[in-house]
């Protein structure tokens, strides 16, 4: 559709502006097209890690209890339409269209001058699409830190800080208190706040709440849960306990992030947004989220998974482990630049028989030869076409291909599969 091609080629140009923090001009931007955000209820969700799994638990909770629910994450995996969607549906290319140059040609008629990034712009969309498909409530991802990121222009019924790990430095911060404080610039007046950070993290959680007169609900004290099976947890939260509830998503850490659904359900239900557990378990056992410890192909097995920091191959690394303790592995990776790719291949070098290293077919993606002292022998390829064909020459169908490092690369190798193997 050459309508939907001319809207992704003007909104991708719009990252030779970077990413530049600060709120005034989303601001202004909204203010050009009438305030949506204001017309919405939402949920804001930030952290290190597992905030699109959170929103997209939250999100089959609340369309299974009724509610038209709209999403906001980033980045996506293969279309740009998974972004935005109402009840698990993705906005179409014509709707995607249409907003764009909308909303393009409303800007350019009342501020001409105003410059303006990718993130503000599809921000500012996802907040007239929810507006005009008047979703009943809509969650929302924080796409870099918290305080000056270009969601932060709403006032939701609640926040969620899944986390505080080390990612991001040059941006948020050489320390966890800095990342966190960060972070818990999503905290707003009066709206209680769900959260799995400990230690330092969650002092500076606690202090920014204190301040801002929010309570504050932690993960281990306030609500807690149990782990009974794989992806099988028990759960007791500040007036709901339930046993026996299944997370249709792999990996312990996934039982962490539906605790933190499930708080924030509890206290959605004060604010109107009522859930049966009928909705809740239902919810909970249909939930995806592609490219997150997901199995995509058997014979070879190939594991997908978007972890882009140490935190997030920590989880993966005890997965691979528990799951697949001896299954010959060849690992593919690829990494932004500002990552820390030589201690994430160090946690993963134990699991693999054969590394092949490749690049993200994006701007910040590091060339693969960058990493090659840290991956001891290794396949060096210039893209992810060509990783997947290099594996798969040294791969039988009784190994495993884990694909990590980026959620970008994951996107890339998720499109390609087919057409290799």
């Amino acid at each position: 559709m050459k309508e939907y091609a001319d809207a992704l080629e003007f909104l991708y140009g719009l990252e030779k502006f970077g990413i530049v923090f600060g709120l005034e001009n989303i601001q202004r931007i909204l203010e050009i097209i009438g305030n949506p955000q204001k017309h919405l209820k939402a949920v804001h969700i930030g952290g290190t890690n597992g905030k699109g799994s959170v929103a997209s638990m939250l999100a089959c909770m609340l369309s299974e209890a009724g509610y038209r629910v709209g999403k906001y994450t980033s980045p996506h995996l293969v279309s740009f339409t998974e972004r935005i969607t109402v009840d698990e549906e993705e906005i179409t290319e014509t709707e995607v269209a249409e907003l764009t140059t909308e909303i393009r040609q409303t800007i350019q008629r009342e501020d001409s001058d105003r410059a303006f990034t990718f993130f503000d712009f599809t921000t500012a969309l996802a907040y007239e699409y929810f507006r005009r498909r008047q979703t009943d409530i809509a969650l929302v991802e924080v796409g870099l830190g918290g305080r000056l990121d270009s969601t932060n222009v709403i006032d939701p019924l609640v926040s969620i800080i899944t986390n505080v790990g080390f990612d991001h430095m040059g941006y948020l911060g050489n320390t966890i208190a800095e990342i966190a404080r960060e972070k818990a610039g999503i905290i707003k007046k009066g709206a209680p706040v769900v959260t799995g950070a400990r230690d330092g993290a969650l002092e500076v959680v606690e202090e920014v709440a204190r301040g801002r007169n929010s309570p504050v609900h932690v993960l281990g004290t306030d609500f807690r849960y149990e782990m009974q099976t794989a992806q099988v947890m028990s759960y007791t939260g500040p007036s709901m306990e339930l046993d026996s509830v299944f997370v249709n998503l792999k990996g312990d850490h996934q039982l962490a992030n539906g605790s933190l659904a499930l708080c924030a359900a509890e206290l959605l239900k004060a604010r109107g947004f009522s859930m049966e557990e009928k909705s809740i378990r239902n919810g909970l056992s249909r939930v995806r989220w592609p490219g997150r410890i997901e199995i995509v192909r058997e014979k070879p097995t190939i594991l997908l998974d978007g972890a882009h920091n140490v935190d997030g191959i920590q989880a993966l690394v005890r997965f691979m482990k528990t799951r697949f303790p001896e299954k010959r592995t060849t690992l593919i990776f690829g990494v932004m630049k500002d990552k820390e790719y030589g201690r994430m291949l160090e946690l993963l070098r134990p699991l693999t028989d054969t590394i092949v290293l490749t690049k993200p077919a994006n701007e910040r993606g590091l060339p693969a030869q960058a990493m090659k002292e840290f991956a001891g022998e290794a396949v060096v390829t210039q893209d992810v076409r060509s990783a997947l064909a290099k594996a798969r020459a040294v791969t039988t169908d009784s190994d495993l291909i884990l694909v990590t490092g980026s959620l970008y690369l994951v996107g890339e190798a998720r499109a390609a599969i087919d057409e290799v193997f």
